[in-house]
């Protein structure tokens, strides 16, 4: 078994921290790499929304402390752990990941743990929030992490009859440094590249563009009607066809015979997010716990700046009149609940599917056994003959029974109905996503107004008062 160090999860170039933070997590919670999210655990925070309880609890903690580091603040923690293909299976590997998790921070962060099983080996992406349960300290990258990361995580493998790296090399470079300046592009992009530069020099035909990309270091392989392209360093060839739109074998016959133009792939380029308005801090209450002058006038500040977003939010989206706010809040909340319980009943019947087709593939296998079991008068010599296969018969009947299924389904049937409720979920999980990010930012700019009317109403009483003890 292997892993890398930890790699802290910073906000980078033109992303927002929400941004930041949601792209790695859906990445490592991809569906189709995790079993359809049979392989996500959650601690201390839900798995589906866990980039929104990682934000809430920073946003906690700078409430808390008021310590605020800008661009180069941490937000999370990320660590890959490998095993050896074929010597454990997904569950096991999930367990043992969750077990390293919770061992090395202590059971103080939240964390998720997404195992991958797209791979010849099986291997888990460890997520934690860098903010503790508690809102009040940071966990802190110490020198030497990446050794004590190798130590616990060969010290579970050990305890649990797992194969270790007995000589790992350790490298504190990143892996596109140790590779080098080149591997920090695809192989898909290289070869895109160099497929851009040899038609600038205007081949005349599929064969001069081959030869120009073999002048330019790569090797042309044929196989059949297929030609795949390799470099030096390269594990695998790469196909035409896996090139995208512009690249593939056919696209490229058209521009070398005058049919269609080529335009090479651009970058896009990332514009920054609108900044997003936070909830105003209560000054009194925080003086009133202890914080001094300082942390005063930081959160003075934070709150003129949060009121000014407020306002931008309110006449961007034309909500000036409070009713069409309170009113906008409302339906973003019903349309939020109604999506999040389309989902969760789509994920309650795909996980039913599940057990129904074991059941019935256990059922229709089984069937023989249990009908001659039940000629032979129910003989217990048979029965300890066949056991195991008259258990799960049993067991597939009990589970019909309860799922109240009075017809089977056929296999074909139950998969199609699978692939349904999965694309409709995905495509729930996306609008669920937006509704969520709506009715967050209303409630929060409606918590704000709703400060500053009450502020606005206490002022006048709070004069008076003062005023009749004069």
């Amino acid at each position: 078994m292997a892993t890398t160090r930890i790699m802290p999860l910073h906000v980078g170039k033109g992303r927002t921290e929400s941004r930041a933070i949601s792209e790695i997590i859906d990445y490592v919670a991809n569906p189709q790499k995790t079993d359809h999210g049979r392989l996500i655990t959650g601690y201390e925070c839900d798995s589906r929304v866990a980039d929104a309880e990682f934000m809430l609890t920073k946003r906690q903690y700078i409430a808390a402390t008021g310590r605020v580091r800008g661009a180069d603040d941490v937000i999370a923690y990320h660590v890959r752990q490998s095993f050896c293909p074929g010597e454990i299976i997904p569950e096991e590997a999930n367990r043992l990941g969750v077990e390293f998790a919770k061992r090395f921070t202590k059971g103080k962060h939240a964390f998720i743990v997404c195992t991958h099983i797209d791979k010849a080996h099986v291997h888990n992406h460890i997520i934690w929030s860098s903010v503790n349960l508690d809102c009040d300290r940071k966990f802190r990258n110490f020198w030497g992490s990446t050794r004590a990361v190798h130590r616990l995580s060969d010290t579970i493998c050990i305890e649990n009859g797992y194969s270790i790296v007995e000589a790992p090399k350790r490298r504190g470079q990143s892996y596109n440094k140790w590779l080098g300046d080149a591997a920090k592009l695809s192989h898909k992009e290289q070869l895109r590249q160099a497929i851009d530069r040899a038609l600038a020099q205007k081949p005349g035909n599929l064969e001069e563009l081959l030869r120009l990309l073999e002048q330019d270091g790569f090797t042309v392989h044929r196989r059949g009607k297929t030609i795949s392209i390799s470099a030096e360093g390269w594990g695998n060839n790469v196909r035409f066809d896996r090139l995208g739109d512009g690249y593939t074998l056919d696209d490229l016959l058209a521009f070398l015979s005058g049919q269609k133009e080529h335009t090479p792939r651009k970058k896009t380029a990332v514009q920054a997010a609108t900044p997003r308005v936070n909830l105003l801090v209560d000054i009194q209450a925080k003086l009133q716990a202890g914080k001094g002058a300082g942390y005063a006038r930081w959160a003075k500040v934070f709150n003129l700046k949060q009121m000014a977003q407020t306002l931008n939010y309110l006449s961007e989206h034309g909500l000036l009149d409070y009713a069409d706010l309170e009113a906008k809040t409302a339906e973003a909340t019903v349309r939020y609940n109604a999506l999040s319980d389309q989902i969760k009943a789509a994920e309650k019947r795909m996980a039913e599917i599940a057990v129904l087709r074991t059941h019935i593939v256990n059922y229709a296998k089984t069937r023989e056994t249990y009908v001659a079991y039940r000629k032979a008068g129910y003989s217990k010599k048979f029965r300890q003959e066949h056991e195991e296969e008259i258990l799960l018969h049993q067991t597939a009947k009990e589970a019909f029974n309860e799922l109240n299924v009075k017809k089977l389904p056929t296999v074909k049937e139950l998969q199609a109905e699978y692939a349904q409720l999965l694309a409709d979920k995905k495509t729930a999980y996306g609008e669920y996503r937006q509704a969520r990010t709506a009715m967050r930012e209303l409630l929060t700019v409606k918590n704000n107004v709703d400060r500053v009317l009450t502020m606005e109403q206490t002022e006048p009483q709070q004069k008076e008062k003062d005023h009749g003890q004069r």
